[in-house]
């Protein structure tokens, strides 16, 4: 079945790790893949456009259907195979609310995320005004205190003490930011999940080679 599967894929996109991870999850292992590189434009190449004219990553394809939105992509992974791999949806009323829950707020973190890192990489130095600096920084700030005081009241994993829907859709973020320097000392919370479950079996299996090959960065230590 996993034969019937196409993932076109960039190195460190946590939306792309997002659907890796979840195929690791479903033990839907050997599906077709090309990792594609971003410094040399290769998302806006024919061969994605074909898939996703937005010229974006993941592009992603299972069986007839396109799902090139990560979210999309995992629901409907989990969806259709059920029965197969980990479980990802609890049953409990309780944990399934608050899956849900985590899983649309990360919307919002992801958004702050990117609003101050995209900023810092797209916007030259000398052409940044500090008060946008500053105003995204308080934002993400703010954001991550929402999320360590989350982490604070429950057992390991966003939903309580099993690993769900909400984790394959937000670990990958939380990864990236420690990634580029988000301070364990400061959220420890946070540094607690993210230490606890990088070594799960489908995060190893997944985990971007670019970040094996390149020391960890130091976009967001003031954070």
């Amino acid at each position: 079945m996993a034969k019937d599967m196409t993932l076109l894929w960039g190195s460190g996109s946590p939306p792309c790790w997002r659907v890796q991870l979840m195929l690791e999850e479903k033990q839907l292992q050997g599906y077709n893949q090309k990792l594609l590189s971003f410094e040399k434009m290769e998302h806006k190449s024919q061969e994605v456009l074909d898939m996703n004219p937005r010229g974006q990553l993941p592009s992603f394809k299972c069986g007839k259907h396109i799902l090139n939105e990560s979210f999309a992509a995992c629901l409907f992974l989990e969806n259709q195979y059920k029965s197969q791999g980990n479980k990802l949806i609890p049953d409990s009323p309780d944990a399934q609310a608050l899956m849900y829950q985590r899983m649309f707020e990360a919307v919002t973190l992801v958004q702050k995320m990117v609003d101050l890192v995209a900023y810092n990489f797209r916007v030259p130095e000398g052409e940044r005004h500090d008060s946008a600096v500053q105003r995204n920084t308080e934002a993400l700030t703010a954001e991550l205190k929402l999320w360590e005081g989350y982490l604070k009241k429950t057992d390991c994993c966003l939903a309580g003490k099993e690993f769900t829907l909400a984790d394959v859709l937000v670990f990958p973020y939380i990864a990236y930011m420690f990634h580029y320097g988000l301070s364990s000392e400061r959220y420890p919370a946070l540094a607690k999940y993210y230490n606890s479950l990088k070594d799960r079996p489908s995060i190893k299996a997944s985990w971007p080679p670019y970040w094996q090959k390149f020391i960890e960065q130091d976009t967001l230590k003031a954070i």
